[in-house]
């Protein structure tokens, strides 16, 4: 069996490579710098998976759809699902779109979550790619396109969104980041962390994650609504209104407000001991 990674030569690629080799796959990879091409993976490999930025995914799926056939699975390794899945639905191909929920930076697949979006597969090649992945210890998830892209724009719209802003205000205040980690409480250190980690990666990656999905639009209308909301409370002075508002969160956040207090207690710990 072969599997081809279109893009492989990036770190994800490089990352699911040895998955699949050692699911009994003999994995080639192409990219700007590899004699092998796109379209040879298209033509010879079983299994063919698409990893490359978001903008240039659909692009690359019409560029190899005339050269795939029935008897191969066509996936690929984007954060929307929607666009992808529809063209590779125009192969001749079974198809799976994928979604690893993390970056290439972790060191193994393990505990992480792929979710799964199945549009033309039979159950053996499904149950086949689902058994590679749970083999290594993640965990699958199954969704539509749709389904997908709308928890997308929360899961990952909302809160890239919502740390960008965190950023954006600090750098309008004129706040000297260095000043303020004399004042370094757990928690902001967790949130500076995380503004870190986003801006210290490519921002062409959050542009399309923040401006490609179309249920983005609608998630931070809510959240400017909140924040107004929120804000106008803040301004009254009106504790009663707050706890009101604080409360109706709490309740619908439910048990994982202890769920997140214990995590987070052990996050903290952690940063403490290092």
């Amino acid at each position: 069996m072969k599997a081809g990674i279109i893009g492989g030569t990036g770190k994800m690629g490089k990352l699911f490579a040895p998955v699949f080799e050692r699911a009994g796959y003999e994995v080639y990879v192409s990219g700007r710098s590899t004699t092998v091409t796109n379209a040879t993976i298209a033509q010879t490999c079983d299994l063919v998976i698409v990893s490359v930025p978001i903008h240039d995914t659909i692009r690359v799926i019409q560029e190899i759809t005339p050269y795939v056939r029935e008897d191969q699975l066509l996936c690929d390794f984007t954060s929307l699902k929607a666009g992808p899945v529809a063209a590779m639905l125009t192969s001749k191909a079974d198809v799976i779109g994928l979604h690893p929920m993390f970056g290439p930076t972790v060191s193994s697949i393990s505990g992480q979550t792929i979710v799964m979006c199945p549009a033309r597969t039979t159950d053996a090649s499904l149950d086949n790619l689902k058994r590679i992945f749970l083999k290594e210890g993640a965990v699958c998830t199954i969704a539509t396109p749709d389904e997908h892209d709308r928890m997308m724009a929360i899961v990952q719209g909302l809160t890239h969104f919502v740390t960008i802003c965190m950023a954006d205000t600090i750098r309008k205040l004129g706040v000297d980041i260095q000043e303020t980690e004399k004042f370094m409480s757990p928690v902001y250190q967790i949130e500076l962390s995380l503004m870190g980690r986003l801006l210290s990666q490519d921002p062409a990656l959050y542009a399309d994650i923040l401006e490609q999905n179309p249920f983005v639009p609608e998630v931070l209308a809510m959240c400017r609504s909140a924040a107004s909301e929120l804000s106008a409370i803040v301004e009254s002075g009106d504790p009663k209104a707050f706890a009101s508002f604080f409360s109706r969160d709490t309740h619908h956040l439910g048990a994982y407000c202890k769920r997140g207090q214990k995590l987070t207690d052990t996050l903290i710990e952690c940063m403490v001991k290092k």
